[in-house]
């Protein structure tokens, strides 16, 4: 500590101080911590299951993910009654799921995992419970059956379960596919970890400043732009967390509608 009968020497450590200061902020604002998102408390709500065993009745969905094998999500999914699905800004969200107090429940069975993938509709014409299990305000889970049978012997029809909120373990970057034309770019956007929603979305051409991107329905998002021949790079904030990440150049040049691209990064 320089002395006070030394003017100079204390002004020259004074400066260092605040210099030093004005470097770590620097670093911290270039580089924050990731913001982590952690499972939520048990709840108590109902599951039923819809298709078969071969799941194909869950293929497409309220959420555009399309054909869940070839785009990473396989049969652990569901479909969430209206108070979850939040109007499609719960796609892509992560739940255990557990079955209690029924006598059609596995023992020895904690819990499976499923990813949001469609919407369970209400269904006015049936008491909500007695038919309309899905009607508001209910909380429910129409699995696929495969992900129902993994919890339950399917013949129950419905059981009560305990559900979490719990992170998306995603393999890899965030995924883009692309639909619409020249004027109108139409992105579904997969396999998200994290909160494994989306809020906002903005795209970048390399002719181009960041263009906001509106909610279509479901994980999609569009602008109306004119974007071709340009590569392209996206912006996202996490409907949960509000984390930000930036995907540099994910699509090139030369991109097309009905291709899908990806990232290297995601939401942790």
């Amino acid at each position: 500590m320089p002395s006070s009968s030394d003017p100079w020497s204390f002004k020259f450590f004074s400066m260092a101080l605040v210099t030093l200061s004005m470097i770590v902020f620097d670093l911290s604002a270039a580089n924050p911590l990731p913001v982590m998102f952690h499972p939520s408390p048990w709840s108590l709500a109902h599951a039923t299951f819809y298709g078969d065993e071969t799941a194909s009745e869950t293929m497409g969905g309220a959420c555009g993910y399309g054909n869940l094998f070839s785009n990473g999500y396989g049969t652990d999914t569901a479909a969430l009654s209206t108070t979850l699905f939040n109007n499609g800004f719960a796609c892509g969200t992560c739940y255990q799921i557990k079955c209690v107090q029924s006598p059609w429940c596995y023992a020895g069975v904690p819990y499976t995992t499923v990813t949001a993938t469609n919407l369970c509709p209400p269904n006015w014409g049936q008491d909500s419970n007695t038919g309309g299990w899905c009607n508001p305000p209910r909380v429910h889970f129409d699995m696929s059956k495969p992900a129902f049978m993994k919890i339950a012997q399917w013949k129950a029809g419905v059981v009560t379960v305990m559900y979490r909120r719990v992170p998306c373990v995603a393999q890899g970057g965030i995924r883009f596919y692309f639909q619409g034309n020249g004027y109108w770019l139409l992105v579904s956007v997969m396999n998200v970890g994290g909160g494994g929603d989306i809020a906002q979305m903005w795209v970048r051409g390399s002719k181009t400043g960041w263009i906001s991107m509106s909610h279509n329905w479901g994980a999609t998002f569009q602008a109306f732009a004119t974007l071709g021949g340009q590569s392209l790079s996206f912006k996202l904030t996490s409907y949960t967390s509000k984390e930000t990440i930036i995907g540099w150049n994910v699509a090139p040049a030369n991109w097309n509608v009905g291709s899908t691209y990806t990232t290297n990064v995601n939401f942790h």
